[in-house]
């Protein structure tokens, strides 16, 4: 379970910018109400370890639910997708520019990763500050996640370019809108695509971050997670300026409102911890 503070299984997750980990979401703070320390978990009781008992088939099962859940929030959010697809058809709207597409595929990516981390946290972490805002950032990312391919496919484009990262932001982004911490593309027209994203953490960060326990994990995810979220600011601001539809500007601009609030709070976390945030690359 996660709150006895054991190690989690540094097999549990994808690599970087892959696919959703198992997230906990049994296990998750119920709305927010959080799961108890002293849970007791079922299986210690069996005194099974032969894998042929009731402990095994709980685990199996366990797991089952957890994929079964990621699996289900995805879907809702593909399915969020294709129905703000409809009213588009009927307001005559223009076809998506290369930035609703660019967006929709990179944005994907690197949500994925950010759900990745969140689910280390969820199932890792026995801090429940933690594990509250790890559930957040799970559920929301990747039903947003499901919101953009839910669009390239209607568009019938391709879930990835493959030639690289960001080649759309073809041009500065207006408005003086450059903050600080927002990356290093923050602003500026790309001048070709990037092989990486700014923000994303390496494998090895990654592998790092499974392998943690305790308060070291705490900060690792919060650390990261920051990071993470400042380094796509600039495609997410982007795309609210220069996106054609109304659908990708409008999740854009929810990005970077929720976004900023939770880079708030986990620099005011890592505070309280005594550490510092990573810098942006």
């Amino acid at each position: 379970m996660a709150d006895t503070g054991t190690k989690p299984d540094p097999s549990a997750g994808s690599d970087a910018g892959g696919g959703p980990i198992e997230q906990d979401l049994a296990a998750a703070p119920g709305n927010h109400a959080g799961a108890e320390s002293t849970e007791q978990d079922p299986t210690a009781a069996s005194g099974d370890d032969d894998g042929t008992g009731f402990g095994a088939q709980f685990r199996r099962q366990r797991t089952a639910l957890l994929v079964i859940g990621a699996i289900g929030i995805l879907l809702i959010g593909f399915a969020v997708g294709v129905l703000a697809r409809i009213p588009l058809d009927h307001n005559a709207e223009p076809d998506p520019n290369a930035v609703d597409t660019g967006f929709s595929q990179d944005m994907s990516a690197h949500h994925a990763q950010a759900v990745d981390m969140a689910g280390v946290a969820l199932i890792g972490s026995t801090d429940n500050d933690v594990r509250r805002l790890a559930y957040d950032i799970l559920t929301t990312q990747q039903a947003q996640l499901g919101r953009m391919q839910g669009w390239l496919q209607l568009w019938g484009k391709p879930m990835q370019d493959i030639d690289g990262y960001m080649g759309w932001m073809t041009e500065p982004a207006g408005g003086g809108h450059d903050h600080a911490g927002a990356g290093s593309t923050a602003g500026h027209p790309m001048s070709g695509p990037m092989p990486t994203m700014p923000g994303m953490a390496t494998n090895a960060e990654m592998t790092a971050l499974r392998q943690a326990t305790g308060p070291a994990l705490d900060t690792m995810f919060l650390q990261l997670m920051l990071r993470h979220h400042q380094g796509g600011m600039s495609m997410i601001r982007y795309a609210a300026e220069h996106a054609e539809t109304t659908a990708v500007r409008s999740l854009a601009s929810t990005m970077e409102t929720t976004q900023r609030g939770e880079a708030q709070l986990m620099t005011t976390m890592l505070t309280a911890r005594g550490a510092t945030p990573l810098p942006v690359t």
